[in-house]
Order: structure tokens, then sequence, then C-alpha cells
């Protein structure tokens, strides 16, 4: 069976049987449970779930993470990086040597936001409007300038090998507050890039991986989770089929000894189970007020989707959920950059202002930490005119909420935003110090695995403690 897919299910049905047969195997096997003292595996099986709250390594300034990730690289000279001196040199030979790249300076006007003067592209003034609670990270460099090997280290740590990710390290180290909800969601992922690596568990036990909400380029507004609902049996009766499947899975771990994937189904059908009543709530938008929607741009043609999926987002942090991830794809301009870049902002500034306006007022913000980013950012020049290339040198990310600092700007490129000079901030870094403002330390949550100890970091990262409040 394979562990590492989503949580799918209600149904808990063995492919082996057929649903007569199961309902007849149901009923026969009452007895049997009695007879297994099922109440007493059950008991000693909640006592051990995984899931439950734990205490973190030291106080946590924040309780849960919103990743906003904007998969394709965003321009950061376009966006939160200004660079008037690109701007002066435009049309001049590029930083590259050879290839005939032009600087491209930026097309977008720049202003000073907010009572800390942060300065944030007129592409995105609504979020602009809270420039005093954001902390941007203009050091940001990683490893490599390619999409599906920068945007999986994003995740996980590692480009090269199959690592745990974020979220379900923090899910480890944490738990989460919500029983019947999974602690780890991510909502409309662009399975083409690192597929289900970038929410999976790896060698971490399979209880801690992401469950999956949509998917790219479709409305997330029709997405929902399979098999969630159970046609042919009562709530009560499908518990006493799953405490029969349950106690023949937990005896064959006994007779054979530990079982990561018996034990993942295990916990992956309790987990199941307890989903079917909530989640379709927590999911289902309508009981939002109208003026809700539209702080989110629900219902206009451009903001709709991202909306409903920041709307979700908040709606799942405020039901105790750790650790949620948004997505938005289509942030790869190689040329016609004016025009795209243009349109990806427009389809992201109202909702995430709003998103952040939202969990403010719900008084949410102040322990939930948001991530807004992409695997890498652009170069100052082109190969194509009105367009930008990858680059991994230096880019900018920045964080809201969650016990970093406001109205900051933390890090700097060069004078052309190619490459990060102060204040570097690697991937390693990042990650170390998000699970420091959760309260983890990095070099101790780890995990045992093929002989060594693993953790998020590796043998790397430094905890940024300059962006802490």
């Amino acid at each position: 069976m394979n562990t590492n897919r989503p949580y799918e299910c209600s149904g808990i049905t063995p492919s082996a049987l057929t649903r007569r047969e199961l309902l007849r195997t149901v009923s026969a096997g009452f007895g049997w449970l009695a007879f297994k003292g099922l109440a007493t595996a059950q008991a000693a099986a909640d006592s051990r779930n995984p899931l439950l709250p734990r205490a973190p390594h030291f106080p946590a300034k924040a309780k849960r993470v919103i990743f906003l990730a904007m998969q394709g690289g965003p321009a950061h000279q376009d966006t939160f990086d200004y660079k008037p001196k690109l701007s002066e040199d435009s049309g001049k030979p590029g930083v590259a040597k050879g290839g005939g790249a032009k600087l491209f300076g930026s097309p977008f006007k720049f202003e000073q936001r907010g009572q800390s003067g942060l300065w944030i592209s007129e592409l995105f003034p609504k979020v602009a409007e809270h420039a005093d609670e954001m902390c941007l990270l203009h050091g940001m460099n990683t490893d490599i300038p390619n999409h599906p090997q920068a945007f999986v280290q994003l995740h996980t740590g590692s480009s090269q090998f199959v690592r745990p990710s974020m979220g379900a390290w923090a899910l480890y180290g944490l738990g989460t507050e919500n029983q019947n909800l999974p602690g780890f969601i991510t909502i409309s992922p662009p399975l083409q890039l690192g597929g289900s690596q970038l929410f999976g568990s790896s060698f971490l036990p399979a209880i801690y991986q992401g469950t999956r909400i949509g998917q790219q380029r479709a409305d997330v507004g029709d997405a929902s989770i399979g098999n969630l609902k159970n046609e042919d049996l009562p709530t009560g009766l499908q518990r006493k089929q799953l405490d029969l499947v349950q106690a023949m899975n937990r005896e064959l771990v006994a007779q054979g000894g530990a079982n990561p994937e018996v034990e993942g189904v295990i916990e992956s059908f309790e987990l199941a189970f307890r989903m079917q009543g909530e989640i379709p709530k927590v999911m289902d938008l309508a009981s939002e007020s109208a003026a809700t929607k539209a702080m989110y741009g629900i219902g206009n043609k451009t903001t709709d989707d991202f909306g409903k999926q920041c709307l979700m987002a908040r709606r799942f942090a405020e039901a105790g959920v750790r650790y949620i991830e948004v997505c938005h794809a289509g942030w790869d301009q190689h040329q016609q950059l004016t025009s795209k870049l243009k349109q990806n902002c427009a389809a992201t500034d109202q909702p995430i202002a709003a998103l952040l306006t939202d969990l403010r007022e719900r008084g949410l913000l102040k322990d939930t930490l948001v991530l807004w980013g992409g695997e890498f950012g652009r170069t100052p020049d082109g190969r194509r005119p009105d367009g930008r290339d990858h680059n991994a040198k230096g880019y900018t990310m920045w964080m809201a909420g969650g016990g970093v600092k406001g109205g900051l700007a933390h890090g700097a490129t060069d004078d052309y935003g190619y490459q990060a000079v102060e204040g570097k901030v690697h991937v390693h870094d990042l990650h170390a110090t998000m699970l420091s403002l959760l309260g983890l330390d990095h070099e101790k949550l780890t995990y045992r695995y093929a002989g060594r100890d693993f953790r998020l970091t590796d043998v790397h990262g430094r905890v940024v403690k300059e962006i802490m409040a």
C-alpha cells in the first residue's frame, strides 16, 4: 500500500473485498473485536497519537505558518527590491560576459510606503498598505537557478535527495491543534515541479505528509478530497467497520514487529475518519459574509481563484491547522515581463492584502507566520527584450506576523539586484529561522534514518535573529 499519497478516504475499503463482502465481514467481526480487547488497543493507540500538540523546544513566537508560494521566480527588481541604478543604466551591457544580454530597468514605479518607508512597487498597492507589518528579506540566495531543483530545495532543504518537506517537519515537531483536520494542508500545488515531494514526509512517518486540496489551473472552489463521504454505511456502522480493520492491522504489527507502512495506514485511517465531519465545513466558503468575500476579491475574474485560496487558508489557520501552503504559478517571465508580471500581481495583490487584514483583525497575525516568495529571483538583464532570466544569487522574500519585525528591510543586493551582498539568507537559514519562530531548534529537530540523524537544514542553517521582534 502506498502511504505517500495524500489522505483520501472514509470508506476505508480494502480492494480485496467487495462492498457486500465487507458488510458481511463487519457484521461477523464484532464478536472477534470484543475477544481481541479492542477498547484497550484503541485507548493505547489514542495515547500515542502522533498528531497531538507537543511543547516546542523554547517559547514560540508563531503557532502556525501560511506560505504563499509564488512558483517561477518573481522579479524582485520589479516588486520589492528598488534599484534606481538599474533604471539609470538600462540598455547597457548586462552583468554576464557575452551572450548579448542588456540591463533592463524596471518599467514600474516604486514608492516608500508606511511609516517605515519600505520601497514597494506600484504592482502591489494593497499589499503595500501592510508595509509596517512586513519584513523584506533582500539577501535571499539559493544553490541552483533551475526551477525543479530550486523549488524542491525551497520546500525540503535538498535539491538532490528525497527529503521531508518543511510542513512535515513542523508537524513532526509540534503536532497540530485540531485532531479532526490534517495538520499540514497544501492548496493548489504545482505538481509538475517535484510532485508529492513538495508536501511529502519522505522517511518521516506518513501521518506527517501534507494533504493536497486542488491543483494548479483548476478552480479551487471545485476542489475536494477524494472519498470523503461513505455512501454505504452510516457513521456508527462505519466506525465499527474501521475498528475491525484497525484491530487486524494492529495485530499484524504486534505479530510482525514495527512496520512503518502499516502504522502509517492505521494513523491515516483514523485521521480520515475524523476529517469527514469537519473538513467540508472548513472548505465551505458559503458561510463567509459578502463583505469578506469582496475583500478577498472573490467574484472578480482576476482575483477569484487566488482569493478563494487565501480565504480558505485563513479558515484552516483559524481552525487549528499547523502549516498551510497556498500556491500561485506562472512567475517565470523571460519575455513579456511588463504585461505578464502585471497580471500575476493583479491576481494576488488584493487576496494577500485581505489575508493579512483578516488575520490581524481576528487576532491571528501576531502568532501566524506569513511567508511570501518563490524559488529564486530574476537577473537585472535579459537575453530577450522585456524579460529577465533565472537568478539564484540574490532575490527577495518577505515575512509578516509570527514574531518578525515589521517595517524592516533586511539585507541587500548590489546596485542591479544581481547578487546578495549584505544580510545574506540562504534557504537553509530561512528554514532554520522559520523553525525558530515556531519554537524549534533546527539542530535538535532530528529523525533517525539509515543510521544517522537527519534534519531539515542538514548540516547547515543559521537563525536570522536580526529580523525577530
